[in-house]
């Protein structure tokens, strides 16, 4: 009986104890020793939130805006470029007929072929010619026109554009025939018209070359377009 009352008063003196420490720990700082352990736990237990250091967004960055609008005034679009018309091509001039008053004629003695020379026109107006048949010739002295050598006469009526030139051959003898030549130092050169008629408006006097001789088995060829083509006669 003994032994058990001893138990049982140290039992009560150590809870005794117990209860005296708890008290004494929960009211060293004045706070409530009986608050719920679920209070506690909020309050100390649970670990703090770490503030996050990551840099916050901004909200103006070009990614999440639209971009800016352009505020310079635009320059007005250039107009569409159109071709200026063009200029109507001048209609070509009618051809007259070659005359002296609008050609220029010259006459120079050649090599070849002997006893010949060589009559040159030239188109000296603003639009094209006509050189129509020969050259009508008359040398001083001389009571008729040098004859024409119709063999000479080309396909077509040779045209001069402006600055071109013909040419007839004069051959000044024929074939002899005990006849003496006669010397000469001028030259008058008329143009035919389209009906082979004289033109005696427009009539050219040339200066022979010195010592020129002609007799009446002479003649002239008509306007060629080429030199060489007359001189083959």
């Amino acid at each position: 009986m003994r032994s058990n009352r001893i138990r049982t008063t140290v039992l009560a003196a150590t809870t005794l104890l117990a209860a005296l420490s708890l008290t004494a720990c929960g009211g060293e700082d004045g706070t409530d020793a009986k608050k719920p352990a679920a209070a506690v736990q909020d309050t100390a237990g649970s670990p703090t939130p770490e503030t996050s250091t990551a840099p916050e967004k901004d909200s103006t960055s070009p990614t999440d805006t639209e971009p800016a609008a352009d505020t310079k005034p635009k320059a007005p679009a250039a107009a569409p470029k159109t071709k200026a018309p063009a200029a109507p091509k001048a209609k070509p001039k009618t051809p007259v007929t070659c005359t002296g008053a609008n050609t220029k004629v010259t006459v120079t003695k050649v090599s070849r072929p002997v006893n010949h020379l060589l009559l040159t026109v030239t188109n000296k107006g603003d639009r094209p010619c006509y050189a129509y048949h020969a050259p009508m010739l008359r040398f001083d002295g001389a009571q008729a026109v040098f004859r024409v050598l119709e063999d000479s006469q080309p396909q077509a009526v040779v045209t001069l554009d402006p600055g071109q030139s013909a040419y007839a051959a004069i051959g000044l003898t024929g074939e002899p025939n005990g006849q003496k030549p006669y010397p000469s130092k001028h030259l008058g050169v008329t143009f035919a018209d389209r009906n082979d008629g004289p033109i005696n408006s427009a009539s050219t006097e040339l200066t022979l070359p010195a010592g020129t001789y002609w007799d009446d088995n002479g003649f002239v060829t008509y306007w060629q377009s080429e030199m060489a083509d007359a001189l083959t006669y």
